[in-house]
């Protein structure tokens, strides 16, 4: 492993991390709003809402990840729906990862003391108003750490873009790896800056963990 080859090797990975990190925010985002969703609809009192976002979040866990990236990469075009490599990888990870998303999000809310919400309804708060103050901030709370997990997750999963064609860290890896066969260098640079985008975000997770903890307790003296 010669300095040369890290100084010429870097610009190229730290130009497909850049595109790792894109597609992990995205994917993120997009898992987090549909996850959300599904939990609510998974917790809804509607039996049709319950059990739609119960099939579709068995569907979804019960496929590889690389094969959903494969349908929405190579199939839905032929449905009509253009997208490119990167906007089907943020996609397909997104729709994979929603249902793990909403797992956590439904054991959350369901770890609330009942007594709460009950409580809340006694003063007049209505749905709405008790979702957003009574049941949400505690629920942030008890699933920052599977939250967090999934994110890391996700960014290490968003090497499987390379399986579309994406232009992520590993896809430039695995080009420079073919074209100049120097693996142990090629390969030791990705893992290491794979580590450097995972630890930060693992040290923050841990962080809000014992912000929301301190909250937490202080709020209930």
């Amino acid at each position: 492993m010669e300095f040369s080859d890290i100084a010429a090797f870097f610009p190229i990975l730290l130009k497909g991390a850049v595109v790792t990190v894109q597609i992990t925010v995205g994917a993120l985002i997009l898992s987090t709003v549909l996850g959300l969703l599904l939990a609510l609809m998974k917790l809804s009192p509607v039996r049709a809402l319950s059990t739609t976002a119960s099939t579709i979040v068995n569907v979804i866990r019960g496929l590889p990840i690389i094969v959903q990236l494969f349908y929405i990469y190579f199939v839905i075009p032929e449905l009509g729906i253009q997208l490119s490599a990167f906007q089907a990888s943020i996609i397909g990870l997104g729709i994979a990862y929603s249902a793990y998303q909403a797992e956590n999000f439904r054991a959350g809310i369901e770890a609330i003391d009942p007594g709460q919400i009950e409580a809340a309804k006694s003063i007049g708060m209505k749905s709405r108003l008790i979702m957003r103050r009574v049941i949400l901030p505690q629920a942030i709370r008890i699933t920052l750490p599977p939250y967090g997990n999934t994110s890391v997750m996700i960014l290490k999963d968003s090497s499987l873009a390379s399986t579309i064609t994406v232009a992520e860290m590993t896809r430039a890896g695995q080009l420079i790896a073919a074209s100049t066969f120097q693996n142990t260098t090629v390969y030791t640079m990705l893992a290491l800056m794979y580590l450097a985008l995972s630890l930060p975000l693992i040290f923050g997770v841990n962080r809000l963990e014992r912000y929301f903890g301190k909250s937490g307790k202080g709020g209930s003296k």
